[in-house]
């Protein structure tokens, strides 16, 4: 069937199947199988067609369908025309390394162009999750969110293994038809000579996960008590209101109330619950907010909460303000906003963290030190017109026991892969996710969001305790599995025992050097073909 699919159909359809394959393959969709063959047809086109500008138009028309079908909710804003161009511009990168595979495999062996492939593929992958116009939401191996059972060993390559993983089986089973193509043998040919290194590829992850969980390590930590509050406020119409502040943390100690006990030693807030209008970070204990969480605190002195909130700081110090740093109307010193999380105990010390990975267009206005003019661009998308700062808090929440440290991920920080990692590595042993997933309404978002944090929990064995303001709250067990997974759009509140991880997976350990490699070896295959173009340009030359 694929033979005579491949055979017969002109390139432009093979573009669009690779697009719509790929796209049926994509959480929430339960067809993730269909990931192995999604490129499949790509790599066909490549051969078909000789024009490269023609080869790029189809490869792109596959990638934006792809990004068009998957992520078609980042338009569900009050503009629209955002999400048309981000799934647009995040199809042109994408195509940027099929683009040099397609020239690898005009001047070089197939073998060595299907090493490119991977290689720029994976090389595109991490600077993805690096620079300033990230977007990491359609990495290969976030394919399987859905299908922790079948990626247990993410413990040890981190998503990187699972694009990997899904590159390879295209790879190969385009490779097994194409030598079936060639042949005059009977359909069994493919089977028995070609077909069973795909089914290898294939079958052998999946029996490594199964066997990672069987000899997976049991934790003999010693539960505490951690309480996630969905308060379930309208973004768009309620939360951001000035008038409704009070019973928006009327709503939340409410809901607080319900599951909080002796053994409750945290208690998760979703993203921007508290000073909606933003509140000076120096000034932060003189805030009723605090004044009222710290009055309830007083019944449970061993909870400690943690909360997104809008913060300002200032910078009073000559030089000391960075390039994102916003003037006041007052003559005061210039300032920053954040999108921050904090945490409020007892005591008179609040620990704020600020939002390091921001949504390009809407938080950040990329590369702004180099473009001042445009800071006023980003648009109002969680309170605060304007770009956030990028000055650091603190790394973590830092806690004695019984508590341990906490990693508090605000929103997509959460699908930042190496980034979750770094802060395992820097000594958290609690994950938390506060989000306010309601901006795009009650589409697949909020689901692939929430189906992505289980990554997060096998790459680094941690649990993770998620906060959505609409929903969906929950917990996720460091095997991946979600618990207790509240409906969208209704308040709740639940409670649930997780221990504090003190274990580093390999994957922690070495993300960095794992998460580098491909642009490595990405940097040695450009320097080699630049050599070997050398090389024989005065070969040429030589002989004339």
């Amino acid at each position: 069937m694929m033979n005579q699919t491949l055979r017969k159909r002109p390139p432009l359809l093979l573009s669009i199947i690779a697009g719509g394959i790929m796209w049926a393959a994509w959480p929430t969709s339960p067809l993730t199988f269909l990931v192995f063959i999604g490129l499949v047809p790509l790599l066909a086109v490549a051969d078909r067609v000789s024009n490269r500008a023609a080869w790029f138009g189809l490869s792109f028309l596959t990638f934006w369908i792809w990004n068009t079908g998957a992520t078609w909710w980042v338009g569900n804003t009050t503009v629209p025309a955002s999400g048309i161009f981000a799934n647009a511009f995040n199809a042109l990168l994408m195509t940027i390394p099929w683009m040099g595979y397609k020239i690898t495999l005009e001047r070089h062996s197939r073998l060595t162009a299907y090493f490119s492939l991977v290689v720029y593929w994976l090389a595109f992958e991490y600077i993805h999750q690096e620079w300033e116009l990230s977007w990491p939401w359609l990495t290969l191996g976030n394919a399987f969110a859905m299908r922790p059972e079948w990626v247990q060993w993410y413990e040890y390559t981190g998503t990187m293994g699972g694009s990997l993983w899904v590159l390879l089986v295209n790879i190969s089973i385009y490779a097994a038809w194409r030598k079936r193509s060639k042949g005059t043998g009977s359909g069994s040919f493919l089977l028995w000579k070609e077909g069973w290194k795909p089914m290898l590829l294939l079958i052998i992850p999946i029996i490594i996960s199964f066997i990672v969980v069987v000899n997976g390590k049991i934790s003999k930590q010693a539960g505490i008590g951690v309480v996630v509050v969905q308060p379930n406020i309208d973004p768009y119409d309620e939360k951001f209101s000035m008038s409704s502040a009070q019973e928006q943390l009327a709503k939340l100690l409410e809901l607080t109330r319900a599951k909080t006990g002796a053994g409750t030693r945290f208690v998760i807030w979703p993203e921007t619950a508290l000073f909606t209008q933003g509140a000076w970070e120096h000034e932060l204990n003189n805030q009723p907010e605090v004044t009222a969480i710290r009055n309830f605190l007083r019944l449970y002195p061993d909870v400690k909460l943690i909360t997104g909130a809008s913060t300002y700081k200032q910078y009073p110090l000559p030089g000391e303000a960075p390039a994102t740093a916003r003037t006041r109307s007052d003559g005061g010193p210039p300032y920053d906003a954040f999108n921050s999380a904090i945490q409020i105990d007892t005591s008179s010390t609040i620990q704020i963290y600020h939002k390091a990975k921001l949504v390009p267009g809407v938080e950040l206005t990329p590369y702004m030190r180099y473009l001042p003019f445009m800071k006023k661009l980003a648009m109002d998308f969680g309170g605060i017109t304007g770009s956030y700062g990028l000055t650091p808090g603190v790394a973590l929440f830092s806690n004695p026991p019984p508590h341990g440290n906490v990693f508090a991920a605000i929103c997509y920080e959460s699908v930042y892969s190496h980034f979750v990692a770094e802060k395992v590595r820097q000594g958290a042993n609690l994950l938390v996710v506060s989000t306010n997933d309601g901006w795009w309404g009650n589409t697949q978002g909020h689901k692939q969001h929430m189906h992505y944090a289980s990554l997060r929990a096998i790459e680094t064995r941690r649990w993770v305790a998620r906060s959505a303001n609409t929903g969906i709250s929950c917990f996720i067990s460091p095997q991946g599995d979600v618990i207790a997974p509240q409906p969208y759009w209704q308040p709740a509140v639940i409670a649930h025992n997780v221990t504090k991880e003190t274990r580093l997976t390999f994957y922690v350990k070495y993300s960095g050097y794992i998460a580098k490699a491909p642009l490595i070896f990405c940097i040695l295959l450009l320097l080699y073909t630049i050599v070997l173009q050398v090389i024989r340009r005065r070969h040429v030359e030589k002989n004339q």
